[in-house]
């Protein structure tokens, strides 16, 4: 499975869009008939967000505060220009916070 898809401009009725291709449903089939936006960070920046159609309102309100935090703090990051790559090292030092921690069954239960 792919997390990057060549897109090509096109003419589509009165409008011009973005074509994606057959792939990218293939491999990520939630996204077929979804709406979305896109939001221009700088001139040559732009992130396609994608809305998946969900039939389960159970969780939908806090879906929709995760989506919230997380567009905000994806969209701080690349105002900021302060986007990383996740590297093994820091997936190391990620686990040595953790180690040894025990998580009480109590809490488990809760989620």
């Amino acid at each position: 499975m792919s997390n990057s898809y060549n897109i090509r401009s096109t003419k589509i009725g009165n409008s011009a869009g973005f074509r994606l291709p057959v792939e990218f449903y293939l491999e990520h089939p939630q996204f077929a008939n979804a709406d979305g936006w896109i939001e221009v960070l700088s001139p040559d920046t732009a992130i396609l967000r994608i809305v998946a159609q969900s039939g389960d309102d159970e969780d939908a309100e806090d879906s929709v505060m995760m989506r919230l935090f997380l567009d905000f703090a994806m969209t701080e990051t690349l105002k900021n220009n302060t986007l990383q790559p996740y590297t093994t090292e820091m997936s190391e030092v990620a686990h040595e916070l953790i180690a040894g921690v025990e998580l009480d069954d109590e809490l488990l239960e809760d989620t």
